[in-house]
């Protein structure tokens, strides 16, 4: 388990998720951070940098250009290791694991050395303290990098990631995930437990916008939402051949792997909890 901390950041602090392969969300989050004044010091991405869009190799780029703490996700422990498959740990036969072949298989032929090289260099938990807090960031879970953890977790599920992460670094106050790509902060005890979202596909709500989180340094955190124009990614992902569903995610707000969530998140209880 590698672990690097970041000692104590001052002023606010961004984090987020998944940019997965979509250069166009990367750029306008770094476009914000630049309007908010934010140091690259002080912005934290979960992992998973390449995923479902067709622009792996020129978001790494813009990643690496820009100079933020990254997170291993699952999807840069595979392709470090050359490994076939994303890692994600879904369900044989689930939507998302038929759809992971094609969008894996490109990101593989995109990533070069030098890249995957990077992503072997990024830890898989990052510490640091700010506002007087302690915080950890992972990918999924500390017991598994691919772990969905949901808002509607049970909440033994929390209890045993705290618990195993803090084996790991010792008390933290607070723990910032990402993987699931739906934003949500739920307390857990003494502990915080923040999903920053993802940038590389909307929370699965209709809308286009994706999100990301901001610690201010003082009070509480909050979900930001990212609004930006999706089309360049869409025409790169059918440039690419990816067209089995996630490039229609991007401007429906709906994903086609709906069949990963739990019940209580799928659009049609969504829908009835809405109305």
């Amino acid at each position: 388990m590698q672990i690097h901390d970041l000692g104590e950041l001052r002023g606010p602090v961004l984090a987020f998720g998944g940019p997965y392969s979509n250069l166009a969300a990367t750029r306008a989050l770094h476009r914000r951070a630049a309007r908010m004044g934010l140091p690259a010091g002080n912005v934290i991405c979960t992992g998973d940098v390449v995923a479902y869009c067709a622009e792996a190799a020129e978001t790494v780029s813009e990643i690496r250009d820009w100079g933020v703490k990254v997170v291993a996700g699952n999807c840069e422990k595979q392709l470090a290791a050359g490994a076939l498959d994303c890692g994600c740990g879904f369900e044989d036969g689930t939507a998302c694991d038929l759809l992971s072949a094609g969008w894996y298989a490109h990101a593989n032929a995109a990533c070069d050395a030098d890249a995957r090289d990077w992503m072997g260099t990024c830890p898989d938990i990052a510490t640091f303290t700010h506002g007087g807090r302690r915080v950890a960031v992972i990918h999924g879970g500390a017991t598994d990098i691919a772990r969905f953890i949901w808002p509607v977790s049970p909440e033994s599920v929390f209890a045993e990631e705290i618990s195993a992460l803090r084996a790991e670094v010792g008390p933290v106050d607070m723990i910032i995930a990402g993987h699931s790509g739906i934003p949500f902060q739920r307390q857990v005890g003494e502990v915080l437990w923040l999903n920053a979202g993802v940038l590389g596909m909307p929370p699965h709500d209709g809308g286009i916008a994706t999100r990301f989180a901001l610690l201010p340094e003082a009070g509480a955190p909050r979900i930001e939402v990212l609004d930006y124009d999706p089309a360049p990614t869409v025409q790169a992902m059918q440039a690419a051949g990816l067209v089995q569903g996630y490039h229609a995610a991007l401007t429906s707000g709906w994903w086609p792997s709906e069949d990963v969530l739990p019940a209580e998140l799928r659009r049609r209880n969504q829908s009835l909890a809405s109305g």
